[in-house]
């Protein structure tokens, strides 16, 4: 046996080899340490190898999946290496004979499909990287769903694409490793690099690849690919091949993806945005988050994908817009498509799992029922104008004949596996029905065989018992044993086995009517898996329009959920068009909105508008004002209307963003050596070398990672390229008060302010975006919020009080007051000041409401108004 694990071993040196050993992968060596190591699991031993002990752990069969998971998050493979043959047959050769095993799957990141294993709520992605002669590619599939795409990319397009797909693992070639900056763009998107040989990217070879796993003798129905295009999706076939052992999923065509179709995000934007992961790494938090209605898995992934990707074709965004419409204003359809979604599996992953003979009776009744709630929702959407939903209720019908077969054979609650028997149907199948006939009757024959051996042997406590290793046995207490024995009950009852408080026997009879009981219940089991072949072909067979109304139901699962958003959400239809227009009345950030209203809080509205004379807009404003949170809101509403949402606004006109970019927060790469400054520094650049005219460009506070005229010399420069070099629109905020005078060189710039009331000494912020520029950035009150000792706050109140005297009266000025000022340590905590009452506040206590009139009311209010702006 050893022998036999070492050279299977062999064969997969870079993986974990999951050994099957009756009801356990067992791993030996150095894979049952690191194993041991990563699961938590008891390190044994079990013989010896060269002299040492050979190390040993194991996990059963049946638990095996959970612990597939921990290996593979844990960046393992694993060589599933299963018995191909009864260890009865291997009886038969001998003794000494060893089961027949081999490995029939790799486990890798990106080729999961077991739904233990899978976020159903979101694509697991494998990618691979092609380059030929300065020209790049990447594919990209899901095995789960069968997804296949593939679009040309220069390496400077590499990390936002990843940043985009978010793959699970990435093949490259063998060169990698003399590659540092492909294996750092790799891990900065998550994923696991897996290095194959460069036969798997020949582009020759991948085309007649291509061509053997479609069964075509040309690609050219697939569309136009590039050489490099063709190795990309050549290295993802071999890669499938290689880990699937032969049992290839139902891959679809693979469709070409245009890069000017959809809205470019680099990876630091949708970090900065939190699109799909909020900073701190969970979903929660994030856009996604916030916006996901959906009700199926197939509908969540499609969400997640359109959010990623944002539509830049103004036709393909109305149509969305249209399907959402239809749901937002019919809400009696769309709580009713609604609810039958709640009711739909994921048939589309139960699809994928039965091409690759992993599914079970499970996914056969998920087909069922899924095809069968789609039949009912199309009915519901007849009459529908909107083409999306049109054409999605079109491809859910004309299923009718294989809804009828799979509800005829399976049972409402079939087993998980196959192998379990019992999922189908009593009367499908008459050999099935007489089968399990003689198999139950077996069992009401050996009820009477245990009252009759009660009657003849006296014994009250006789009992006709089961396990896997004796079958059917008598089992009586021990104190009965020299009766049992003894004639004339030893010419009945024949000994079998001797325990501690019991004895076992067995009868002739009862021997027969085992062996009949196994035969039938082996030949019913036999029906069955038969059956199963059967249905699961008729379900291959008819994969394609399956496949279509699995996406047809994703469709309507997204248009409505979005609707329901909207309702829920106050949410409007926004106008997306060509030109650079970009005008929001009443805007809010989607995710803060919610958590607020979760506080008991509300948020307020505020109007953007990149008009071309005012393109540009220099915010300024103390921190805590909202600052960010409006950049972001505004980002995130261009994102969510070119997705095909609505959006959280009283109304939107949008000119189609191309592309975004976003330069909000700090924070450093400490594990490549890069402070907060330079990773600023390194984002910014990439904006100002990127955008175009039809970009949006969001910054915060550039320049603050460093000396005062230093941060404001950078930032200066880059809003002068951003208006005159890049002409895009954007929106730059800053404590750079000075900037503002740039409004009246920049003929597109203009000033806009957090607005702030002082109240007593304390910054009140209001959150309102104003025309103008802020005067003052009120960061002690902020530090004083912040909870700073008091001492502190006083001497940072005495200290810019002198700082900016001297800056009014002159540099030297300056240096000389700060000489003057007591040092910090003899200055003694200041006892709090009574506070005394407000002018507003004593013209209240002098109003006595139970004595005015309605008109001296209305009086009394106006006079308090007039204290209050005053």
């Amino acid at each position: 046996m050893m022998a036999q694990y070492l050279a299977i071993k062999a064969e997969h040196e870079d993986a974990l080899l999951f050994y099957r050993m009756g009801d356990f992968y067992e791993l030996f060596f150095d894979d049952a340490k690191a194993a041991a190591a990563a699961l938590d699991i008891a390190l044994t031993k079990r013989g010896k190898h060269l002299g040492e002990d050979i190390a040993m752990c194991g996990v059963p069969v049946h638990a095996a999946e959970g612990y597939l998971l921990t290996l593979i998050r844990k960046g393992f493979r694993v060589a599933v290496c299963e018995q191909l043959e009864d260890p009865a047959a291997a009886k038969k050769r001998g003794a000494k004979a060893v089961v027949k095993r081999g490995v029939t799957r790799l486990v890798t990141a990106g080729t999961l499909t077991e739904e233990a294993l899978l976020d159903a709520r979101a694509a697991n992605w494998l990618a691979a990287w092609a380059e030929i002669r300065g020209e790049g590619a990447l594919a990209w599939c899901d095995l789960s769903t069968g997804e296949m795409r593939v679009g040309a990319a220069r390496r400077a397009e590499l990390g936002p694409l990843l940043a985009r797909i978010g793959p699970s693992e990435v093949l490259v070639g063998p060169t990698a490793e003399e590659d540092p900056a492909l294996l750092d763009l790799i891990g900065e998107a998550g994923a696991v690099a897996t290095r194959l040989s460069a036969a798997a990217f020949d582009s020759a070879a991948a085309e007649a690849r291509l061509k053997a796993l479609y069964r075509v003798g040309s690609l050219d129905g697939f569309g136009a690919f590039s050489r490099v295009e063709t190795a990309a999706l050549g290295a993802v076939a071999d890669y499938i091949e290689i880990t699937q052992k032969g049992a290839l999923p139902l891959l679809r065509p693979p469709l070409r993806e245009a890069g000017e179709g959809t809205m470019r995000i680099d990876a630091a934007t949708r970090r900065n945005l939190e699109l799909a992961r909020s900073l701190s790494g969970g979903r929660e938090g994030s856009l996604l988050h916030a916006v996901d209605r959906t009700r199926t898995g197939a509908g969540a992934r499609l969400l997640a994908a359109r959010l990623a990707a944002p539509s830049t074709d103004i036709g393909e965004i109305a149509e969305r817009l249209d399907a959402v419409s239809f749901f937002a204003d019919d809400a009696a359809r769309r709580e009713a498509a609604r609810d039958a979604l709640g009711r739909v599996p994921d048939i589309e992953r139960a699809l994928n799992r039965l091409a690759l003979e992993r599914g079970g009776p499970r996914d056969l009744a998920a087909i069922r029922t899924g095809l069968d709630q789609a039949a009912a929702l199309a009915a519901t959407l007849t009459g529908a104008e909107a083409p999306v939903v049109a054409g999605a209720a079109a491809a859910m019908k004309g299923h009718e004949t294989l809804i009828e077969r799979l509800a005829a054979a399976l049972a409402d609650e079939p087993p998980l596996m196959a192998r379990d028997g019992g999922f189908i149907r009593a009367g499908f199948d008459a050999g099935l029905d007489e089968a399990r006939s003689l198999r139950d009757e077996g069992r009401s024959v050996i009820m009477a065989l245990e009252a009759e051996y009660r009657e003849l042997s006296g014994i009250g406590a006789l009992k006709v018992r089961h396990n896997n290793v004796l079958g059917y046995f008598i089992e009586t207490p021990a104190g009965h044993a020299q009766k049992m024995t003894s004639a004339p009950l030893s010419d009945t009852f024949i000994h079998r086995q001797t325990l501690a408080g019991q004895v076992r026997f067995t009868t002739a009879p009862l021997s027969e009517m085992q062996s009949k009981m196994l035969e039938a219940g082996g030949r019913a089991l036999a029906i069955e898996l038969r059956l199963f072949g059967e249905l699961r072909e008729a379900v291959i067979g008819a994969a394609a329009a399956i496949a279509e109304t699995a996406r047809a139901l994703a469709e309507i699962d997204l248009a409505a959920a979005l609707a329901a958003l909207a309702a829920a959400e106050g949410w409007t239809r926004p106008v997306v068009e060509a030109g650079r227009g970009f005008r929001i009345e009443g805007g809010r950030h989607p995710v803060v909105e919610q958590a607020l209203r979760r506080a008991g809080g509300d948020f307020i509205a505020n109007d953007a508008d990149l008009s071309e004379e005012a393109r540009l807009w220099l915010l300024t404003g103390p921190n805590m004002a909202g600052k960010s949170t409006y950049l972001r809101q505004n980002a995130l509403i261009a994102i969510l209307a070119q997705m095909g949402s609505f959006v959280p606004a009283a109304s939107a006109r949008l000119g189609v963003v191309d592309q975004l970019f976003s330069r909000v927060g700090a924070a450093d790469d400490l594990a490549r050596g890069r402070s907060t400054f330079m990773v600023e520094m390194v984002e910014t650049a990439a904006i100002l070398n990127q955008a175009g005219e039809g970009a949006l460009v969001i910054l915060d506070e550039i320049g603050r990672g460093t000396a005062t005229y230093d941060g404001l010399s950078i930032a200066w420069a880059v809003l002068e390229h951003l208006h005159d070099v890049n002409r895009c629109r954007g929106l730059f905020a800053t404590h750079y008060h000075e900037l503002t005078a740039l409004s009246q060189r920049l003929s597109s710039l203009a000033n806009a302010t957090m607005a702030v009331r002082e109240w007593e000494g304390e910054a009140v912020f209001l959150h309102e975006v104003r025309p103008g520029a802020a005067d003052r950035s009120y960061g002690v009150q902020v530090a004083r919020l912040a909870g700073l000792p008091e001492p502190v706050v006083a001497r940072a109140r005495d200290i810019l009080e002198t700082l900016e005297e001297g800056e009014r009266e002159g540099g030297a000025k300056a240096a000389r007051l700060i000489d003057d000022l007591p040092l910090f340590s003899a200055r003694p905590a200041a006892p709090a000041a009574p506070k005394r009452p407000s002018r507003l506040e004593t013209a209240l206590r002098e109003i006595s409401p139970d004595d005015l009139s309605p008109r001296e009311a209305l009086e009394a209010l106006y006079r308090l108004k007039a204290v209050l702006d005053e």
